[in-house]
């Protein structure tokens, strides 16, 4: 694990950190700097990717992980009926509307990404 950690340093340590998230192009053109793919070789591997992805969440297991970086999980939320509230800014009675069931996309950091920051 120590040598992953050293080789993540050496590598941010060259680059300049930007002042705006990268693009997608600036992000396929990086990988196939570094990787040695083309740009369309990434991009068919990003496709893949999220083409599995979807397979996981909706039809899969629920749950899809990038290894050493996330977890990404779909959790159902079930409905909800109307309710009577109080508005918290005008101190005034309102309903707040039922909402329908729904699946909710959640991630969850893995511990390489949160040493990363």
């Amino acid at each position: 694990m120590a040598v992953k950690k050293k080789s993540v340093a050496r590598i941010t340590k060259k680059t300049t950190a930007p002042k705006k998230p990268a693009t997608k192009a600036e992000i396929y053109s990086y990988l196939s700097d570094h990787t040695g793919l083309t740009k369309k070789d990434v991009g068919s591997v990003f496709d893949a990717m999220s083409a599995m992805m979807k397979r996981d969440l909706k039809k899969g297991p629920g749950v899809f992980t990038v290894p050493g970086l996330m977890k990404i999980k779909v959790v159902r939320k079930p409905a909800t009926k109307a309710r009577k509230g109080i508005n918290p800014f005008t101190g005034e009675e309102t309903v707040f509307k039922a909402k329908p069931a729904r699946n909710v996309v959640k991630v969850q950091p893995l511990k390489n990404l949160k040493d990363m920051v």
